[in-house]
């Protein structure tokens, strides 16, 4: 399933569909911003020392979708950014895919940074997404903040 958020300043999307980095920045691009942040999550090839084989993600995507409009609206009472963008994949992903893209513009970079880096922490600790890391031997559910 595909839920895209859109206004004028804002995009979300929860998707089992590849990622498009370049389209994220394309979105975020604008004349009054000097500065644009973006963060590309990546399923890396280990945890802790395991090889890990794939990740899969779950959403209760509802209510996920409910968490990231109340992030994004947290950033933009925070800093004076322009423009937020939050991507995110559900189901299985290999190694090196892409499971989130959080972009940012602002007038001025300090902005663009702190807000992306707010998103990004938040979405871990509040957004109902999980994560399972798929070993050789096993897998595990894994909580965002341990």
């Amino acid at each position: 399933m595909t839920i895209i958020i859109l206004s004028l300043n804002t995009q979300i999307k929860l998707s089992v569909s590849t990622l498009n980095v370049q389209e994220c920045v394309d979105w975020v691009i604008s004349p009054e911003c000097g500065g644009i942040d973006v963060f590309i999550g990546t399923v890396r090839n280990a945890t802790k020392g395991k090889a890990v084989v794939r990740l899969e993600f779950e959403a209760y995507e509802k209510m996920a979708v409910k968490e990231l409009e109340k992030i994004t609206q947290q950033a933009f009472d925070k800093w004076p950014v322009q423009k937020v963008l939050i991507h995110h994949r559900t189901g299985v992903l290999q190694i090196g895919e892409i499971p989130v893209v959080i972009a940012v513009a602002a007038a001025h970079r300090d902005a663009a940074f702190d807000a992306c880096r707010y998103i990004i922490d938040t979405l871990k600790q509040t957004v109902p997404i999980w994560k399972k890391e798929i070993f050789e031997d096993g897998e595990v559910w894994v909580a965002a903040h341990p």
